[in-house]
């Protein structure tokens, strides 16, 4: 039997722009995957996006940052899973969360996009919600205003700081998270407690 092929997704807007914007933690987390396996992603036009191959748990996993901006993300993740015959429930998702502290992380499996444009996309691509979500928390503003404004700005240094060691820590448990061992991955990451601002 062929050993299965995983996918992992970074949400995020492409450009210099966006790069340190809040809304881009998914591409901070792939990046964070790549930088650490030692390998550049590679922009593939077919594929709408960069893309690069790592092995972990022991399978072939694809990289992918979409460079379609938010809210057509679903037609990369859909050229990819196609191309590489990729199951839904072998896709992992990363994606900045307004409802989860700065970081934070929750992780699960299905569900729906609660308003966020790039899942959106994917599930109208796909067809399905099925695959796995990587929730990486930015809080959301202090005071009610223009959420597009916030996730569009860059996160106060501490936030920042906080998010990478929680990208870190993703990392860390991504074999599990793909290798078929949900459960256990939740356990540790969403035990995970954000530094406090004095830290």
């Amino acid at each position: 039997m062929a050993s299965r092929t995983s996918l992992i997704v970074g949400l995020g807007n492409p450009g210099s722009k966006y790069e340190a914007t809040r809304h881009n933690a998914g591409f901070w987390f792939v990046d964070f995957l790549a930088r650490d396996a030692g390998m550049h992603l590679k922009l593939e036009a077919k594929f709408h996006g960069e893309v690069g191959k790592v092995t972990i748990a022991d399978r072939d996993v694809w990289l992918l940052k979409p460079n379609t901006f938010m809210n057509r993300s679903g037609q990369a993740v859909r050229a990819v899973a196609q191309f590489y015959h990729i199951e839904i429930a072998d896709i992992l998702v990363a994606h900045d969360e307004l409802d989860v502290a700065a970081g934070a992380l929750k992780v699960k499996q299905g569900g729906g996009h609660a308003g966020h444009n790039g899942l959106r996309d994917i599930i109208d691509q796909l067809g399905s919600n099925e695959f796995m979500r990587l929730r990486i928390g930015i809080s959301r503003p202090e005071t009610s205003g223009d959420v597009t404004n916030y996730v569009l700005g860059a996160p106060s240094k501490t936030d920042r700081n906080a998010i990478d060691v929680a990208i870190k820590h993703a990392a860390i448990y991504t074999p599990q998270l793909i290798g078929g061992e949900l459960p256990k991955a939740m356990q540790h990451l969403h035990s995970l407690t954000p530094p406090s601002a004095s830290e």
